[in-house]
């Protein structure tokens, strides 16, 4: 065991969150942590690494650990990126330094064998410590994760997301012993969830990963630790293999607790039934008496077993489409959109028809989120043709929802100001969405991103929509809330247009993908599963179009260094011949130099023309 938390005890806001809570992270062992919004997942990170104090019990952790928490983002750093990812050297660096200043030494000749030891020792150990690598390890990362266009960018002005990812970098790069990642796909495109599953695959140390994205979990966790009621359950396998074990875990449970129930049913008929009889013998029967009682202490010894909670309390969701759209949604011709010079789109064309189901996908940064904005008419597109169908409405869900929303506006009032209800039907929609008591009371400012997410899905179900639009709509949600959302979408007779780097979700909802790749959209029947190999084809078309540019580019490069190198040659040559015209005095050698003379300077002219014209 690398980690050991034992019968934690933790108080937050008044609230008990965890009373007797144990958990244990052995070596090498990759571990999802998975629970509902709220059951302190990201508390029980923040135990681990200090950050939060426990209240009673004890934090175990092996002497000499190094742990990486994903979160650990220094505020105050004023470097670049690359800058905050050298810094994971800094010790390797220290011996750069000492190394450079020993080469100095050595070359005035003071002290040259102590320094020539002094230096072989260090070049071992920053060879042994991976000192050689250290720009390739930074670009592999980088590269992988989809970050390298970040590094030169000073890092306070980096994004929220965009510092993340950085942080992430700079944690897989520092290799500790124990990586703790909470969320580490919310901010990563599928290109770089998918390299992360394959680094993490690798990875020669032990992993806690906190995550609602089920696909990722299936790749790279062997156990799943389920935190509920503040206790934790561990089962063997990935998330799939952990959902068959705890339905069947409850199954039993329910099963046992219905045994149990039918046989203290029968014993306090028997405690009943052995006093009627005491009472009515003639005279009183003490005997009985004696029995009824001893069989009430054991009915009181017995451990009672809880009701296990088959059906937790979930959201309710059930969207239906107010009237039917127009057969066509939208039409998109030749759209183009840059942003700051740089071209996002490139002509994209896109009809949407009614009841489509098309999830869009692309790296970071290709347009996605831009798309949906211009048919929202959010933002307006340089050229091309955005054309609307009759009769929408729209149900627009963003990755950061309420955001436009005043801070201080209370929960029951936004819901009300988009829905027009009395308050108590507000508060008995509200606490099918989770709101419950005073909670509705809540200031939108204090929401967590799942509760935005919930809140502003109780909007949309009685908005009455038949169109969707969703950037993200997961990111946020607890697994419990994105069953209810795919369920719902499911059943939702609109029309469903919906960005997400959630695979699972994808593949649940979606039954057409269209790819956005270099500024255009690429689209097939099909979800993500059926159609990613569609997607690798034309990324591997687009990498080989950039190859060969390259080839080209590399061929022109040494053109003209070619044409650059017989200039210079024949230069050379025309100045012996110059140098001989003047120390030469004989009438006919003079003739024969001077036309050799005229036939390097045609030669070097033509050679100059073609050179410019590479």
């Amino acid at each position: 065991m690398i980690i050991t938390l034992k019968d934690i005890k933790k108080i937050v806001g008044g609230s008990i969150l965890f009373e007797e809570l144990s958990f244990e992270l052995n070596e090498y062992e990759k571990v999802g942590l998975v629970g509902r919004n709220g059951s302190g997942k990201s508390t029980l990170f923040k135990l681990i690494t200090a950050e939060e104090l426990i209240d009673s019990g004890d934090v175990f952790i092996r002497k000499g650990t190094t742990i990486g928490y994903l979160q650990q983002i220094p505020e105050e750093w004023q470097g670049s990126g690359r800058q905050f990812l050298e810094s994971s050297f800094d010790y390797l660096l220290d011996i750069a330094d000492e190394m450079k200043a020993l080469e100095a030494q050595m070359q005035k000749a003071e002290d040259m064998d102590r320094a020539l030891e002094r230096y072989g020792r260090l070049q071992e150990e920053f060879a042994r410590r991976g000192g050689y690598e250290m720009e390739a390890t930074i670009n592999k990362v980088a590269t992988g994760l989809g970050v390298e266009m970040l590094l030169d960018q000073t890092f306070t002005q980096l994004s929220g997301g965009e510092q993340t990812k950085i942080g992430l970098a700079k944690l897989l790069i520092t290799a500790p012993d124990v990586l703790l990642l909470d969320e580490p796909t919310n901010h990563l495109d599928l290109l770089a969830i998918e390299w992360l599953e394959s680094y993490l695959n690798q990875y020669d140390g032990a992993v806690c990963i906190v995550s609602h994205d089920r696909e990722f979990l299936d790749q790279t966790v062997q156990a799943i630790a389920d935190l509920e009621a503040g206790e934790i359950t561990r089962y063997s396998g990935n998330y799939s293999a952990f959902e068959r074990q705890k339905e069947e875990k409850l199954l039993a449970e329910f099963h046992q607790y219905q045994e149990q129930q039918k046989k203290i049913k029968k014993m306090k008929e028997a405690i009943r039934r052995l006093r009627q009889w005491a009472n009515e013998a003639n005279p009183p029967n003490p005997k009985l008496f004696k029995k009824a009682k001893s069989m009430e202490k054991a009915l009181e010894r017995m451990e009672k077993k809880e009701k296990p909670l088959i059906d937790p309390k979930k959201m309710n969701l059930s969207l239906t489409a107010d009237g039917r759209s127009g057969t066509d949604v939208f039409r998109i011709a030749n759209v183009r959109k840059s942003f700051e010079g740089r071209e996002i789109l490139k002509g994209v064309d896109l009809h949407l028809r009614y009841k489509d189901r098309l999830a869009i996908v692309g790296a970071n940064g290709s347009g996605k989120s831009t798309l949906i904005k211009l048919l929202l008419g959010l933002d307006e597109a340089d050229s091309g043709v955005i054309q609307g169908g009759s009769s929408l409405k729209i149900g627009y869900l963003p990755q950061h929802p309420l955001q436009d929303v005043p801070p201080d506006m209370r929960v029951i009032d936004y819901f009300r100001n988009e829905v027009i209800v009395t308050e108590g039907q507000a508060r008995q929609i509200l606490a099918k969405f989770m709101f419950y008591g005073y909670t509705v009371f809540n200031k939108v400012k204090q929401l967590s991103g799942g509760e935005r997410m919930r809140l502003k899905l109780a909007v949309f179900m009685h908005q009455g929509i038949n169109l969707l639009l969703l950037d993200e709509p997961t990111n946020h949600l607890d697994v419990d809330s994105q069953e209810v959302l795919e369920d719902a979408l499911i059943e939702f007779s609109g029309t469903v247009l919906g960005v997400s780097h959630d695979r699972y979700f994808l593949n649940q909802c979606f039954s057409e993908t269209a790819y956005l790749l270099d500024g255009r959209l690429h689209r097939y029947p099909g979800n993500y599963q059926e159609t990613q190999q569609k997607w690798k084809e034309l990324q591997s078309s687009k990498e080989e179009v950039c190859e060969n540019s390259s080839n080209i580019r590399q061929m022109q490069r040494e053109k003209v260094k070619d044409y650059e190198q017989l200039i210079l040659l024949e230069e050379a040559n025309l100045e012996k011949v110059e140098q001989r015209i003047l120390e030469n005095h004989k009438q006919q050698e003079g003739d024969s130099l001077n036309k050799q003379k005229e036939r390097l300077e045609a030669k070097i002219t033509v050679l100059y023309e073609q050179w410019m014209n590479v």
